[in-house]
């Protein structure tokens, strides 16, 4: 067994230049062996055409090799956040790519020819999601470890701010009827098949959309149609609503993981805000090719197609509907960037937890603080949220130091319910009918769909819900806490999940445990009043709430959910280790690029390396590996009491010196054990040597700060120019290398 390190993207990537020396160094001699793994953006793009490529350029299809690896018992894989690559992020790389000679095709939203549409599709093999559905094949236990929650009790982050006690206008905006929620239909299949989805026009002719969809006996199947017209509406009516408030108006969607049906839903709000400017300049922004599913960016951006007069005319529309409308929420207001520019921007499950931890406000375009309209157009989750804001404004902000945890176990095995982010969804080509049929000719689900309304279709597999269960059954009788399954009778997926989850909850042992199954609205306030009380709570949920809430409470608890412990039991016997979320890892590229400094907190990687290290010690027998496990545990332990983590100021300590710091404690650690005397030979001068020479490592990692960064590419980086970054200490390198 292979411990596999992913090289995914930006912040954490860099870390992993400054950490995977030293884990090369410690493990050297006790047979744990780590390989790493391409599955970046980057080196997804580029395995995915090697034809176009010199041999030299060439890298293996890593994606693929390790989600064969998922499903052995020999898998033992810490995976890191990844980039899930909106449209314009998916040009970014390919242009920076062509620009370091790599010969990727271009991208085509629209492709006119076969040869244009099968290129799309092996494109979209790379778009949003694209890793978790391959290596996810288990469901996911996700939770603070002990020594991090109770760290984060005994020094609680400092971003926390009140809610005011004058009241707020805060509210979360979601619409009331013809959304994904109100249309949604589901089914049980009660023998394997094989379905297709089709499109049947007003006057009867039939267009197949997805050939083929395997179903297994006992799979859930289902459809929802997203009403274009109506959100429109919502859109404009929210946006009227934020302007008699005063509020910022703001739109929180996944346009990432939903890398189909979020964008087109995202180019209605910009559709909608800026119509007075885009409607009179409809045929010019058609000519540019401009698409506001890429946000007004792509607008911008390609008006320098245009003559500079009409280019100017424009520009002043676009301003007089900044004066028209309600001010948006700011992305970065030093550059007049704003919710609306760039879809990959504003991230529902990173973005919702900033609002109610900034005390219900966003960031306006005089960069201060303002209470906002958060629009979460489809119910299925929205109403959760304001939850969560109808709380605070009742008993005031959450306090780190006395707060509850809401760990969670997600249903996400075998693609579970990938909503919107694959090859079923898709916008209605023309007014009738979209149905899903069986291998027999039978209907089995079917919406009415008008011209650009957005349908999708997703699948759950019965043995991923069998295990889920499973895995709530256990997790509740390892921590005594209630388990609690956010489900929603009145929903059409979650009606047919109920029906499973109360069968093979009859299959467990509950005896002493408390289980239950509440609407989602329900079951955040049952969590609520608990973590208010200090008490924890597990939230047993599917896909998308597993991604939400473990940003969530993570944040409020925590400060990020990048300190979470997430633990994948895979199907097939080995396991997957996730080290937390990646939603600020491009701000910290952008500090480290500017100022050399990189905030990065590698915690869920030190944390992620004891479990995998465990698995390891019980999979081989190996009892160094068990050693190496409890002595980083208690290192990090060390870490934590010390606080070594990353300042978010330059010229303070960054992520090199972290990772410096957890090297000292580990080894000190392993020094001091007496259960292995060959290590604590080996390790004792390597811990001398790391303290001895602790002021002169610190001061040569601050000196590498203050300074613009040449990392060689964003979304490819050169791994020579990141090496010499990130490890920026002669002397530590010295120390390390000679082990």
């Amino acid at each position: 067994m292979k411990l596999t390190w992913t090289k995914t993207d930006e912040a954490p990537a860099l870390a992993s230049y400054a950490l995977l020396p030293i884990l090369r160094a410690y493990f050297k001699g006790t047979g744990v062996e780590i390989e790493t793994a391409d599955i970046s953006l980057g080196g997804r793009i580029i395995a995915n055409f090697p034809e176009c490529l010199r041999n030299d350029q060439k890298i293996p299809d890593e994606l693929t090799r390790l989600g064969k690896l998922a499903q052995t018992p020999e898998a033992n894989i810490i995976k890191l956040p990844n980039i899930s690559a909106s449209i314009p992020q998916l040009r970014e790389a390919i242009a920076e790519l062509r620009g370091k000679g790599y010969n990727i095709p271009d991208y085509l939203e629209e492709p006119s020819t076969e040869e244009e549409r099968a290129l799309q599709a092996r494109f979209a093999v790379v778009l949003g999601s694209a890793v978790n559905p391959v290596l996810r094949e288990g469901n996911s236990d996700r939770r603070a470890s002990r020594s991090v929650k109770a760290f984060a009790r005994k020094r609680p982050q400092k971003m926390m701010k009140n809610w005011p006690k004058s009241g707020s206008v805060t509210r979360v905006a979601h619409m009331s009827d013809k959304d994904f929620y109100g249309s949604e239909k589901s089914t049980t299949v009660g023998a394997a098949t094989n379905v297709r989805i089709e499109f049947v026009d007003s006057a009867g002719a039939v267009k197949v959309l997805k050939q083929s969809i395997p179903l297994l006996e006992g799979e859930v199947i289902d459809c929802a149609v997203m009403n274009v017209a109506a959100l429109q509406r919502f859109y404009a009516e929210q946006m009227a609503a934020a302007k008699a408030d005063n509020a910022l108006l703001s739109l929180h969607l996944k346009c990432t993981m939903m890398k189909l049906s979020d964008p087109i839903m995202f180019g209605h709000c910009v559709a909608v805000y800026f119509a007075d400017a885009l409607e009179k300049h409809a045929g010019a922004i058609l000519e540019i090719g401009a698409n506001v599913n890429n946000g007004l960016a792509d607008v911008l951006d390609k008006l320098d197609h245009l003559p500079a007069k009409k280019k100017a005319e424009i520009e002043a529309d676009i301003a007089a509907c900044y004066d028209k409308g309600p001010g948006l929420a700011m992305v970065d207001s030093r550059v007049g960037k704003t919710n609306l520019h760039v879809p990959n921007d504003v991230i529902v499950d990173a973005s919702m937890p900033v609002v109610i931890r900034d005390g219900g406000k966003m960031w306006n375009k005089e960069d201060s603080l303002q209470d906002t309209v958060a629009m979460i157009p489809d119910r299925c989750y929205a109403t959760m949220y304001q939850v969560v804001i109808e709380d605070c404004k009742k008993h005031g902000q959450f306090d780190p130091t006395t707060m509850g945890s809401v760990s969670n176990v997600g249903l996400m095995a075998q693609k579970a319910e990938e909503y919107g982010s694959h090859d079923k969804t898709f916008a209605a080509p023309g007014n009738g009918t979209i149905r899903i049929v069986d291998a027999g000719g039978r209907t089995l689900l079917e919406q009415s769909v008008k011209r650009g309304d957005i349908f999708r279709a997703c699948q759950t597999k019965d043995e991923a819900i069998r295990d889920w269960v499973k895995l709530g059954v256990t997790r509740a009788r390892a921590t005594g806490a209630p388990a609690v399954f956010w489900l929603d009778p009145d929903r059409g997926h979650d009606a047919q999940i109920i029906q499973k989850v109360n069968a093979y909850l009859a299959e467990q042992d509950l005896s002493g445990l408390e289980i239950k199954i509440m609407k989602p609205v329900d079951a955040m306030k049952f969590s609520l009043e608990r973590i208010r009380r200090g008490e924890d709570t597990i939230s047993v949920t599917g896909n998308v709430l597993r991604d939400y809430l473990t940003d969530l409470f993570p944040i409020l608890e925590l400060g990020t959910s990048a300190r979470m412990l997430s633990i994948v039991p895979l199907l097939r016997g080995g396991e997957l280790f996730e080290t937390g979320a990646g939603g600020s890892a491009p701000k910290h590229v952008q500090q480290f690029v500017k100022e050399g400094h990189l905030r990065w907190d590698s915690l869920g990687e030190y944390c992620a390396l004891v479990p995998s290290l465990e698995l390891m010690a019980t999979k081989t027998g190996n009892p160094r590996a068990a050693l190496l496990s409890k002595t980083l545990d208690e290192a990090i332990g060390q870490y934590l009491e010390d606080a070594r983590y990353p300042s978010r100021k330059v010229n303070e300590i960054d992520n090199r010196g972290s990772t410096y710091y957890l090297a000292l404690a580990w080894a000190k650690a392993l020094a001091a054990q007496d259960e292995d005397g060959e290590f604590k030979q080996r390790f004792t001068p390597v811990a001398a040597a790391l303290a001895a020479n602790a002021g002169k490592i610190t001061q040569e990692l601050l000196v590498a700060q203050g300074k613009p960064v040449d990392i060689g590419g964003y979304y490819f980086p050169d791994d020579a120019k990141c090496a010499a970054a990130m490890r920026p200490s002669v002397t530590l390198n010295a120390i390390i290398d000679g082990m």
